[in-house]
């Protein structure tokens, strides 16, 4: 669903953007976002377990952005299949091996990514509790995770660890934002993007065609877009 996310995405922000412009473009991104929101409510059902990888099939990843799309246009019966299914994966979910992570060239956290789809389609009450049994360690104010580093920017595969960075910076932002429990994780955001962030100038190829959107989607969840 990575691609499909992305797509989503983009047209989400075309929505959302109040200009002549966006509206056209929009309609002309239309028949493609139908065709991907139909894939969505095809696929979901079939898919009996979730993908819980580091990288671009990891299905929590591909939920939260459609969920954030489906929110924007109203599309009612999307978000609800979403949340059913977000529920139906990781409802049950408990002591998160977090410390296992990161695998050698992810860019998303398998155990992360759980938590922004779950802090979405739950209660505030729900969510709290959810996470006293997911990730209990990330309530402690002294709790630290070290950032992803980089050997080899050149290289496609190294090089996804500062877009692993970005990615935890995003959902720590989410939560520091959203529950006062866990405001000390945006200093922790903070030194994940400090790490990646001075590299999206004059990086390779590897890197630079895509860091940029994880950085860009980051801050915007630090500004609250």
């Amino acid at each position: 669903m990575y691609g499909w996310a992305w797509l989503l995405k983009l047209s989400e922000e075309l929505h959302k953007w109040d200009d002549p412009m966006a509206r056209e473009l929009e309609q002309n991104l239309k028949p493609l976002t139908e065709i991907i929101v139909f894939r969505y409510k095809e696929f979901l059902p079939k898919l009996n377990y979730p993908i819980r990888v580091g990288e671009h099939t990891n299905t929590a990843f591909g939920l939260t952005f459609a969920y954030d799309y489906a929110e924007s246009v109203g599309d009612i019966e999307l978000k609800q299949l979403i949340e059913k299914r977000a529920r139906d994966f990781y409802f049950n979910n408990e002591n998160c091996p977090i410390n296992w992570e990161p695998s050698g060239y992810d860019f998303l956290s398998p155990c992360l990514e759980e938590v922004d789809i779950m802090r979405r389609v739950l209660s505030s009450e729900e969510f709290i509790t959810w996470m006293d049994t997911f990730l209990p360690r990330l309530a402690d104010e002294n709790y630290h995770l070290k950032v992803g580093e980089v050997s080899d920017r050149t290289d496609g595969k190294l090089v996804h660890l500062d877009g692993l960075n970005f990615s935890r910076a995003w959902v720590f932002y989410g939560l520091a934002k959203q529950f006062p429990k866990y405001t000390h994780l945006q200093n922790l955001a903070n030194e994940h993007v400090a790490y990646s962030y001075p590299n999206l100038v004059g990086d390779s190829y590897e890197g630079g065609h895509w860091l940029g959107s994880f950085a860009i989607y980051a801050l915007n969840t630090l500004h609250g877009q």
